[in-house]
């Protein structure tokens, strides 16, 4: 005879997830209502939680990622609950998720926080690995070591640190671009960064304002029982900074940049033997290609019909919510790049879910200098936003929109650089009829300005340049510039004086 299941437990708020949304939707839910209990429901046996969080201006912020064991939440806010265990089942009819546990909770108001998962260029393939998370990133470390050549393919955000943090080995970085980072930038801010990447001397770090994001103390017990197919939370900022990413060679950086292409096919060590292929070896500087003699363990060829050899490819080709373990019996309306569709109030097309996060696409009507962007700090800012309405719709409140999503803000850091990007930086959806303006000191700051009609609609700054402040206010407050023409960014005028 079947054992008798335990009864539902009864959770008013229940959010499924331990990275920076689901960690930091709980804790507020946690603080607005201490004495009811908020049910956390993970797949992972350690969560991520802000710490060090600091206002830089009005919008921008700065904060660490530290990952920590979810009893270490439970103590700091006695009325979480986590449950370790990934979810089995949503059934919204009936109001409860069933893990896979067997157990199944009650809700009455429901946040989906279970993030985005990486977009491999080939699943299931030993030699193509995908960085998305901590085990990932340890995984990645580990290959490393032993490695002469690896492949990148991707031209993000986790790409663009790897290839500059990657020593004594060789990098081919295929890209499917004209230039590298076409996500955050345009191809002047591209050249700037490129001559930094290909300059092969190390130098010292800048200093970081936050603390290093590290795996240091986390218990091999919870690792083991972590299964290798549960998807992770997203990394954190400066995630690599606990990794020791050095391969077999005593070389600082080698890379070369394939551009415009992407991978055509992918053949193991025998496949490439019997099909008689040739390789090419690592581009010099001559011109002259020769075949490559070395025997890889895995061969890649690009549709720019080039192949090369290498020892393991990494694939950082972006991420897809993770919305399948919710989809089955639910019909969520989805966004075109397959996340849950929220409203302005983060609340999907079910009634009482909610989500917030990489799992979430955004659907109401957007700032004009707003984009959702996968990053970290969105994914905070959705967490907390989600929250208080999840609160004030259980309590029959109204609430506004929060003012983070009125101006795009996001600081990182690229090639050693203080990267900050404001509203649409890049131009985006302005049309023709926009201007640019441009001040770059090589090696040192590069500065982009995206006007429309006189007023300023984004930026991009790299490098030491104190300007996000006065940018970020007259983004923002959309003031007529056309007066201060090039003055705006003359380095002999401090305009912050013009604006005070």
């Amino acid at each position: 005879m079947e054992a008798a299941r335990p009864s539902p437990t009864l959770g008013k708020f229940v959010v499924v997830g331990g990275g920076i949304a689901g960690v930091t939707c709980a804790e507020q839910l946690a603080t607005h209502f201490p004495s009811e209990d908020i049910l956390l429901v993970t797949a992972s046996p350690v969560i991520k939680a802000v710490t060090n969080f600091k206002q830089i201006s009005k919008i921008l912020e700065e904060f660490d990622v530290e990952e920590q064991s979810s009893t270490m939440l439970e103590h700091r806010f006695p009325n979480i609950k986590v449950i370790e265990s990934g979810v089995k089942q949503l059934r919204s009819e009936d109001h409860c998720i069933i893990t896979e546990d067997g157990n199944k909770h009650i809700y009455k108001k429901l946040c989906l926080c279970a993030g985005a998962k990486p977009k491999l260029i080939c699943e299931g393939n030993p030699y193509v690995l995908g960085i998305r998370d901590t085990d990932s990133a340890q995984e990645f470390q580990k290959q490393l070591t032993k490695a002469k050549r690896i492949m990148i393919i991707g031209n993000g955000g986790i790409a663009l640190e790897l290839v500059y943090e990657i020593e004594g080995c060789e990098v081919i970085w295929a890209i499917k671009d004209k230039a590298i980072g076409n996500t955050f930038f345009d191809a002047g801010a591209a050249e700037f960064l490129t001559s930094k990447l290909i300059s092969e001397k190390s130098e010292a770090k800048i200093a970081h304002k936050r603390t290093r994001y590290t795996t240091e103390g986390r218990k091999k017990e919870a690792r083991s029982k972590s299964k290798a197919d549960n998807v992770g939370s997203a990394l954190g900022p400066d995630w690599h900074e606990g990794l020791n990413l050095k391969g077999t060679k005593q070389f600082s950086r080698k890379i070369h940049i394939e551009t415009m292409c992407e991978v055509k096919k992918i053949y193991s060590q025998d496949e490439f033997r019997i099909l008689k292929k040739k390789s090419f070896t690592f581009p010099g500087d001559h011109k002259s290609v020769t075949t490559d003699t070395e025997i890889w363990p895995v061969y890649v060829e690009l549709t720019s019909e080039k192949i090369y050899g290498c020892d393991f490819i990494v694939s950082a080709t972006g991420v897809t919510p993770n919305v399948e373990p919710f989809l089955h019996g639910n019909s969520f309306d989805l966004g075109a790049d397959g996340g849950l569709k929220v409203d302005d109030h983060m609340h999907t097309s079910l009634p009482d879910i909610y989500a917030a996060g990489d799992i979430c696409t955004t659907s109401w009507q957007l700032s004009p200098v707003w984009q959702q962007m996968r990053l970290w700090t969105q994914a905070r800012q959705m967490g907390w936003y989600a929250a208080k309405c999840m609160a004030a719709a259980s309590s029959g409140d109204s609430i506004d929109m929060d003012f983070s999503f009125e101006l795009f803000a996001h600081v990182t850091k690229f090639f050693n650089y203080k990267v900050v990007l404001l509203g649409k930086y890049n131009a985006q959806g302005l049309g023709s009829d926009h201007e640019l303006m441009l001040r770059c000191t090589k090696g040192q700051e590069y500065i982009k300005v995206v006007m429309q009609n006189g007023r300023m609609m984004g930026a991009v700054l790299i490098g030491e340049t104190d300007l996000e402040e006065t940018f970020e206010n007259l983004i923002l407050n959309q003031m007529n510039l056309s007066s201060y023409g090039e003055d705006l960014l003359d380095p002999n005028i401090d305009i912050e004086d013009y604006f005070d």
